[in-house]
C-alpha cells in the first residue's frame, strides 16, 4: 500500500457553518487535516496516510509567500524515499494559481494531486469527502506517476496547467484547456499517455525571499493603458493583460505596451475569455510582447513571475508556444 502526504491548506473543503443548510455563509479553513481524514475513514483501504497542515486559510488569500512555503515543503516530500505522492487540500477560488506553481517548480515523478469542494464539509451535501477520496485513488494509482502535478476534482482528472474555476456554484467547477479532462476518477483511468515533460521552470532557491510582483490587468472597452504606468509606477515587474477574444490588443495600447517592454517590464497578452488559446501573432514580434498560450491569465501571472524570479523570460517561449 503506497504512503502518501497529506497537505491540508484549509479552504472550503475544511470550511464550516452553523447550519448544515448553509453553503454559502461559512469560514473557509475551519476544520484540520486530522478532520478531514475522520470524514473519509475508507483512505485507509487506499494508502497510508501522513497529514500535515503548513497554513489553513481561505485561498482569496493565498498569496506568493504561501507558495513558496507549500512548493518548498512539497519537494521536500517528494525527496522522500518513504513518500509516494501528494494531495494536496486547497480553496478553489486560487486553486489554479497554485496547481500552475506547484507544476513549474516541483521536480520528480512522483504525483502531486490537487483537491478542493465548492461546499463546507459541515453541508449536508458536501463533496469534499468525496473529492478527498477520489484525489488520494488519483495520487495512489501507477498511471499517474510522471504527469506532474494533477487537478482531481468532480470526476475528473486535469492536467495543472490550463486548468480554472468556471463556475462559482456548480460542483462541477474546473475546466481544463483547449484539451479538456485528461482522465476519470471513477475508477482511475487516463485517456491519453503521460506528456514528455520537461523539468520544472524555475528551481527554488533556498534563500529566495520573495517573488517578484507581477499583475494582471482586465482590459475592457474603453480601459484607459494609462494603467499601465500606473501599475508599473506602483512596483509591478511584469504584467499580464486579460484582453478581449483571442488577446486582441486594442490600438491605443500598442505604444504603452511597447514602451513597457522597452524599459524592461514584461508584457503577456492572456484572455479575459474562459477556454482557448492566445497564440503568437506579429504583433508580439513587433512589440516584444508574449501570447499566453492555453495558460488563463491567472497561471500566465504564475509563470512570468517565476521567469522573472529565474532573471529570464527566454523559458515563457518553450511554455507559451511550445506545450
Amino acid at each position: 500500500m503506497p504512503t502518501l502526504a497529506l497537505i491540508a491548506t484549509g479552504g472550503t473543503i475544511a470550511g464550516a457553518a452553523a447550519s448544515a443548510t448553509d453553503t454559502s455563509g461559512y469560514t473557509a479553513g475551519a476544520l484540520g487535516a486530522d478532520a478531514l481524514l475522520a470524514a473519509v475513514p475508507q483512505l485507509a483501504d487506499v494508502a497510508q496516510m501522513r497529514a500535515e497542515q503548513p497554513f489553513s486559510l481561505d485561498s482569496k488569500d493565498m498569496g506568493p509567500a504561501h507558495w513558496l512555503t507549500l512548493g518548498r515543503r512539497a519537494q521536500a516530500l517528494l525527496d522522500d524515499a518513504s513518500i509516494d505522492g501528494i494531495v494536496v487540500t486547497h480553496g478553489t477560488d486560487t486553486l489554479e494559481e497554485t496547481a500552475a506553481f506547484l507544476q513549474l517548480t516541483l521536480a520528480g515523478a512522483k504525483p502531486v494531486v490537487l483537491t478542493a469542494a465548492m461546499r463546507p464539509a459541515t453541508a449536508l451535501s458536501a463533496d469534499g469527502p468525496m473529492n478527498l477520496y477520489a484525489a488520494t485513488c488519483v495520487a495512489a494509482h501507477p498511471d499517474s506517476a510522471g504527469r506532474g502535478t494533477l487537478v482531481s476534482f468532480g470526476d475528473a482528472i486535469f492536467p495543472a496547467l490550463g486548468v480554472r474555476k468556471g463556475a462559482t456554484h456548480r460542483l462541477d467547477a474546473f475546466a481544463g484547456a483547449t484539451a479538456g479532462a485528461i482522465g476519470r476518477n471513477d475508477p482511475v483511468r487516463y485517456f491519453v499517455p503521460p506528456p514528455a515533460t520537461p523539468g520544472p521552470l524555475v528551481t527554488l532557491a533556498a534563500d529566495l525571499a520573495e517573488l517578484p510582483r507581477v499583475d494582471v490587468l482586465y482590459v475592457g472597452a474603453g480601459t484607459p493603458p494609462e494603467l499601465i504606468d500606473l501599475l508599473r509606477a506602483n512596483g509591478a515587474r511584469g504584467l499580464v493583460l486579460a484582453l478581449p477574444g483571442n488577446g486582441s490588443l486594442p490600438a491605443a495600447w500598442e505604444a504603452p505596451v511597447a514602451r513597457a517592454v522597452a524599459t524592461g517590464i514584461p508584457v503577456v497578452r492572456a484572455s479575459r475569455v474562459g477556454l482557448g488559446a492566445v497564440n503568437r501573432k506579429a504583433l508580439d514580434d513587433q512589440l516584444g510582447t508574449l501570447p499566453a498560450g492555453e495558460l488563463p491569465a491567472s497561471q500566465a501571472r504564475v509563470a512570468l513571475t517565476l521567469a522573472l524570479a529565474a532573471g529570464t523570460t527566454a523559458t515563457l517561449d518553450r511554455l507559451f508556444d511550445g506545450r
